[in-house]
């Protein structure tokens, strides 16, 4: 790969051959994928972009760590709309906000950029086998993309994975092992099974690949502007990779010259699982936390990629919010029937975490701002019709329809 020099540990700050079966650096930290920006600037131009048609997260390869000679991946990942919200912004009081609705990615998660990024790497690794524990969203989007290219996998989620979730799984043809547990029982387990057997590790804060997958959102984002940067970029955070990731790509830009400066990050989680902005808040080593939240898909008490995500927060000058269960799910129906996007719970917790800032003055009124929804609300339908309350029902009766508008507080005009 002339584009990369190495993986460089962000706690010690020791370097590895970027070989395509690299993990964490020996004093346990996680490596980054450093470039040679001055080799990408000779052969990247954003003319050069503009005019390509390969409208996936493949068409930004000078900037991904992958051989010349890897295929793009089997299925369409990336490109996903950039919309802009007019409404909501104006309801929110902020100057312009854009929604990035990654949820119609092929698992219908941001997580298929990441797991494209494994089967592309597995694949250069000669691996049969790939594996790694999830929440749910990576999960499916390993299952999903690694069944397109032919791989087998083995899958760990917790007990409490949604049923939409487990459902693809299952779908995609994956060995899935559901642990009765929390998330850390869960990873420790798909550890010792990885090790065990030497599948290819799938798992984000193992694998330095996969970050570089998911700061495609940010490349996307970014090009889909017109390259004019935003004031602010919110995103939900769980295990911190998503954000290490949009930061990642961010710095790229900046590095060759695309943008002519940084965003700041807004990184939004549960208020009952918030390790990592509780670790900013309070200027200490992040703890871990019980993992007492709907969304599932953050609901991350042992963040495995905190360094990464902490650096993110920090060097971005970024704020964190958290927000309660009831303010997520109010943030669901905010974006559908403000956006026409249906997100799930974690998916739209960055939306839940912009709207308690506007509500607190925290963000000036005329800020432009983009929100990541990372996750489909087709995820998790019980939680969507808790979130947006149940339908009318009644008989094929005109009079009962005219009573039940009136109950409803409904004026037809």
């Amino acid at each position: 790969m002339r584009n990369v020099k190495y993986g460089k540990c962000v706690r010690c700050g020791r370097t590895y051959e970027a070989k395509p079966d690299l993990t964490n650096c020996e004093c346990g930290g996680i490596l980054d994928i450093v470039y040679d920006y001055d080799y990408i600037k000779s052969v990247l131009t954003k003319e050069k972009l503009a005019a390509r048609k390969n409208y996936t997260m493949w068409r930004y390869r000078e900037l991904l760590p992958v051989e010349e000679t890897t295929p793009d991946t089997p299925l369409r990942v990336g490109w996903s709309p950039l919309y802009e919200a007019g409404r909501l912004a104006e309801q929110l009081g902020l100057g312009k906000l854009w929604i990035k609705d990654d949820g119609i990615n092929p698992t219908a998660s941001l997580k298929d950029r990441a797991s494209a990024m494994a089967v592309a790497k597995a694949g250069e690794a000669g691996a049969k086998v790939i594996a790694c524990s999830s929440t749910g969203n990576a999960a499916s989007s390993l299952a999903g993309n690694a069944a397109a290219a032919g791989f087998e996998t083995y899958i760990f989620v917790p007990s409490r994975a949604p049923k939409g979730k487990v459902a693809q799984l299952m779908t995609f043809g994956a060995h899935v092992i559901s642990v009765q547990g929390s998330y850390e029982d869960t990873f420790e387990l798909s550890k010792q099974a990885i090790d065990r057997w030497g599948w290819y590790n799938r798992n984000a804060a193992i694998n330095p690949y996969l970050s570089e997958g998911k700061k495609t959102v940010a490349l996307e984002i970014m090009e889909q502007l017109n390259w004019e940067v935003p004031d602010y970029i919110a995103i939900s955070v769980g295990d911190g990779c998503t954000i290490a990731g949009l930061w990642k790509g961010l710095k790229d830009l900046y590095a060759i010259g695309f943008i002519d400066r940084l965003p700041r990050l807004i990184s939004a989680q549960a208020e009952g699982c918030c390790p990592l902005n509780r670790a900013i808040e309070e200027n200490q080593p992040w703890h871990p936390m019980e993992e007492n939240t709907l969304a599932d898909s953050i609901a991350v008490g042992v963040p495995r990629n905190a360094d990464k995500a902490l650096m993110a927060i920090r060097e971005s000058n970024g704020l964190t919010v958290n927000v309660s269960d009831q303010e997520i799910m109010a943030a669901q129906k905010m974006l559908g029937s403000a956006c026409g996007v249906f997100g799930e719970p974690a998916g739209v917790t960055g939306a839940a975490g912009l709207k308690k800032l506007c509500e607190q003055g925290k963000l000036e009124k005329d800020a432009r701002v983009v929100s990541v929804v990372t996750g489909n609300g087709l995820k998790d339908v019980a939680n969507a019709i808790k979130a947006c309350g149940e339908p009318i029902s009644i008989p094929s009766d005109m009079n009962l329809l005219l009573k039940a508008f009136e109950e409803h507080g409904i004026e037809v005009e």
